[in-house]
């Protein structure tokens, strides 16, 4: 079973987020919280798998509470939720360690498969928030940094740039195993040597580099 919190200031929010996740037999609702300081203290009290944390709430916000637990309980994968109006804080999120974002209008599908990917070890974008994370590097992008992003790139092999690529490009360890013909097992160990080498705490933020270094496309 996958466990998972829920924190977020609204009581109807986080009721219809239980809701909708105990329509899976594989996903637990364990706790709930109502501000990021109750969620640090649920996370690090009962070993969550997953938060899906809100970001903004009274007391301390979600932001706050995703940089302390990152330290405080690091196997906790954390899923930002979010609306349209806080892109904002979406690179701040993501350079935090933060695993995945949700739009808080997904539908209930989605929510139940970002938390499944999230807690499998990868990363989940909501497609609006991977058009924005992609577009923020086109914005910011520049030779210069794009110089010095091909460069952390010399340290692959070309089988992990051609995984780096695929992951760039949003696709799961499934779907980069069909198209280069591995198991998955062997993708993941990819995946995590191409972490290590890049120094990317998550996929999220490879993919980033893989983007501004001009591979991954749009």
């Amino acid at each position: 079973m996958v466990r998972v919190i829920v924190a977020d200031d609204e009581p109807l929010v986080r009721a219809g987020i239980k809701l909708v996740l105990s329509a899976a037999e594989d996903i637990e609702v364990i706790a709930e919280a109502g501000d990021g300081r109750a969620a640090i203290a649920e996370v690090t009290a009962r070993s969550a798998d997953v938060l899906l944390l809100d970001i903004r709430m009274p007391g301390m916000d979600g932001l706050s509470a995703l940089a302390e637990l990152t330290k405080l309980a690091p196997d906790t994968r954390v899923v930002i939720l979010t609306t349209f109006g806080e892109s904002e804080y979406i690179g701040r999120a993501l350079d935090a360690g933060a695993a995945g974002f949700l739009l808080k209008d997904s539908a209930p599908e989605e929510l139940i498969r970002a938390v499944q990917v999230v807690a499998a070890g990868e990363a989940y974008l909501s497609p609006s928030v991977t058009k924005w994370v992609i577009g923020r590097v086109s914005a910011t992008g520049g030779t210069a940094k794009a110089v010095d992003a091909q460069r952390r790139l010399d340290v692959l092999t070309d089988r992990e740039r051609e995984v780096l690529e695929l992951l760039a490009q949003g696709l799961s360890n499934a779907d980069i195993g069909g198209r280069l013909y591995m198991s998955e097992a062997t993708v993941k160990m990819y995946v995590s040597r191409v972490l290590g080498k890049l120094d990317c705490s998550n996929r999220v933020q490879a993919a980033i580099l893989a983007h501004e270094a001009g591979i991954g496309g749009t």
